[in-house]
């Protein structure tokens, strides 16, 4: 990049001494190995004033510069990196050269960029008075400022000619950092540099007559930043976990570290290197890992038998990796970072049960868990290589058994969800098999541990008669003479072996109607059935009796009656409103409209047969005329005085035989002044008109079959 020094000498050979290194910039081709105290190239320098006190500083801590110049290796060197940069201090001047070490192919094209055009170099192919040769500086320098660090030189001699400096970190920000001296061409910085902040500084310097007009350049004057090992490798991206699965075989990639070093990568000091500094634990060995010094990639480097998750103090390793630049050198700097590194678990063991039978006993008639059986697995409890599933897989034919894992112990809880029966099987035998949830590793087996015998010990119980069927159902007529058989009813006892007996009892009657007879369970009546009564829903009684065996305790059994009770016709109609209301000057004489309504079922009700009875005195005053089968209506046949009139109205229904109820229906004939009723002088109840014309109208609307 930078071209060197001596290439200029033909556009300067007329030119003064120039202080510093004579050629900035070397390229080298890589050697196979750099040979301890053998010559690597002559770096010349020259103060122009005898180099007195001069001193070389290497980047490299394995090479030197000796008195004459010369570089030479301090042991054999393999791997220098791409770059050395040699800095030289004497009494009067400091220069730094820059030594590029380049493949055999990288060489020509390096050369090449040494003689491109002007618009790279900044320096003209045609003869110029200016020579700005490219000024490197090292970071982090140490005061006094300022302090020359190169300078400029021009043949132009014309009088009062001035130097002239600008660009960024002169006469733009940042502002300030160079400044040239006018007369001599000297460029000197004015603070410490900081090459992670800017690495480079692209400067113009022109020359001026005493008026400030240009009288040659610009020319470009390049002012380049050294690096110094100034910063430490960071590692940027933590939390750092890495997983590997037991039994890996040796060499197996867990995970990458990579740190980060803000220095010049094209540099040794940020070369880095890894290292394990410490691992926790240190079993079953000390170095269970290991990590690429290049790359950061951490493999395991134990056999698999050793990395066995179950036989493992812990299954976490935490590593403390050290990244160190400069290639990993005593000089280089280091930073760290924590790595954890999980054993992850592989089915490969199958759970065992703690042993080959269990026992149990469970009363017939019970559901529920009855054992919980144990298991023993060696893999994560937090994996599906741990996890237990249960199979019955012989002794459940009626499917009586279900067996389910419990979550938090892995237990297989064995429940009865079938009631058994002591009569029919006292003793169960079930065979039962665990697996993983997760499949075994291919050369891992479920071996005879895997599954157990369940003795299950049934006990007899009293159980409670049973009655047959359960509900019973029969039907009767209603109002069957009182001591009428209504059904005998059968209950058995399940306990066959124990021979007991069975009596009977009434546990709920709601109407009092029935009795039973405690030995032989028939059911009588000890009153008459009525259809209609509040205890008989939809034509349904309902009884519920009791089947008690002579067990010690005794059992009982309970059976439900449904009676369904047959109409009779034994209800006589009954006759609505029985009080009407009526002006003694209506002009409408249509008096009331009558409904009739039956308690009993069809057809002992409808159609219903209205009738007057005998009227009293000379001339009929009103008559009755039937509207449809359950309504008729009462008509006037003159007006009345304003009194109180009772009107004897039969009704008769539709059964066999019919019943007739005999009412009578209390006129109150009222006067009628401005849309108001007064029947206060016939001690009747007041009657809104509106309620009368209400009910009518609703009336009229049923029309006769």
């Amino acid at each position: 990049f930078f071209p060197p020094q001596v290439l200029l000498l033909a556009c300067a050979e007329d030119l003064e001494c120039v202080p510093g290194f004579q050629q900035k910039v070397f390229y080298i081709e890589q050697p196979f190995e750099f040979t301890e105290d053998q010559p690597v190239l002559n770096l010349k320098f020259d103060d122009c004033k005898g180099n007195k006190k001069l001193n070389f500083e290497v980047s490299n801590p394995d090479f030197k510069v000796e008195r004459d110049g010369y570089l030479v290796a301090l042991k054999n060197v393999s791997e220098a990196g791409r770059a050395l940069f040699v800095h030289a201090r004497s009494e009067h001047a400091e220069d730094t050269a820059e030594i590029l070490i380049v493949e055999a192919n990288e060489k020509r094209g390096a050369l090449k960029e040494i003689f491109k055009t002007e618009g790279n170099l900044g320096i003209p192919r045609q003869k110029r008075a200016i020579l700005a040769t490219p000024i490197l500086i090292p970071e982090n320098q140490r005061p006094p400022f300022p302090r020359s660090v190169g300078k400029v030189i021009s043949s132009e001699g014309a009088e009062g000619a001035k130097f002239r400096l600008s660009g960024k970190g002169v006469d733009q920000d940042p502002r300030g950092i160079f400044r040239i001296n006018e007369i001599t061409g000297d460029v000197s910085v004015t603070r410490a540099l900081d090459r992670e902040a800017i690495a480079n500084y692209e400067l113009e310097v022109e020359v001026t007559d005493i008026s400030g007009k240009t009288i040659d350049g610009p020319v470009r004057l390049d002012i380049s930043v050294i690096d110094q090992n100034d910063n430490r490798p960071m590692f940027k991206e933590g939390p750092y976990v890495g997983h590997v699965m037991e039994g890996s075989p040796t060499g197996t990639t867990v995970m990458r570290m990579t740190a980060f070093d803000a220095d010049d990568s094209s540099t040794d000091n940020a070369l880095l290197r890894y290292n394990i500094l410490k691992q926790t634990p240190t079993k079953p060995s000390p170095n269970m890992f290991y990590i690429d010094p290049e790359k950061g990639d951490i493999v395991t480097v134990v056999s698999p038998v050793l990395l066995d998750r179950e036989t493992m103090e812990t299954p976490k390793y935490e590593l403390v990796i050290e990244a160190k630049d400069m290639g990993g050198l005593d000089v280089g700097l280091t930073g760290t970072a924590t790595a954890t590194i999980l054993i992850d678990d592989k089915n490969d063991h199958p759970p065992e049960f703690t042993k080959k039978e269990f026992q149990a006993t469970v009363k017939e008639g019970v559901t529920g868990v009855i054992v919980n059986l144990t298991v023993g697995d060696r893999d994560d409890p937090a994996t599906g290589a741990w996890r237990a599933v249960y199979t019955i897989i012989n002794g459940n034919p009626g499917q009586s058994f279900e067996i389910h894992t419990n979550p938090q112990t892995n237990e297989g809880m064995l429940s009865v969800v079938k009631p058994l029966d002591y009569e029919i099987s006292a003793f169960h035998t079930l065979l039962i098999k665990v697996e993983n949830e997760d499949p075994l590793i291919p050369d891992i087996a479920y071996g005879p541990s895997s599954t157990a015998t369940v003795q299950i010990t049934v006990e007899d119980v009293n159980e409670g008669p049973v009655f047959h069927p359960n509900p019973m159902t029969v039907t009767k007529q209603e109002n069957i003479p009182i001591g009428s058989v209504v059904l005998t009813v059968n209950a058995t006892d399940p306990d066959t072996l124990q021979h007991q007996t069975i009596r009977y009892s009434v546990y709920k009657d709601p109407a009092g109607w029935l009795e039973i007879n405690p030995t032989n369970g028939t059911i009588g009546t000890t009153a008459i059935l009525d259809r209609e009564s509040p205890y008989v829903h939809n034509n349904i009684y309902t009884a519920l009796f009791l089947a008690i065996d002579s067990g010690n305790p005794p059992a009982t059994g309970t059976g439900t009656l449904h009676i369904t009770l047959e109409d009779v016709n034994d209800n006589v109609p009954s006759l609505y409103p029985t009080l009407a209301k009526v002006c003694d000057d209506a002009k409408d004489l249509g008096v009331v409209v009558l409904g009739a309504s039956d308690k009993d079922l069809h057809p002992n009700t409808d159609p219903f047969k209205f009738e007057l009875s005998k009227q009293s005195g000379p001339e009929k005053m009103w008559r009755i005329t039937k509207l449809n089968n359950t309504h008729a209506q009462v008509i006037l046949l003159q007006n009345l005085k304003k009194a109180n009139y009772n009107i004897p109205i039969s009704v008769t229904d539709s059964g066999k035989p019919p019943l007739t109820n005999n009412t009578e229906l209390k006129l109150q004939v009222c006067s009628c002044k401005k849309s108001k009723m007064d029947c206060s002088a016939t001690d009747a109840l007041h009657i809104s008109m509106t309620l009368i014309l209400l009910s009518l109208f609703s009336l009229f609307c049923k029309s006769p079959p």
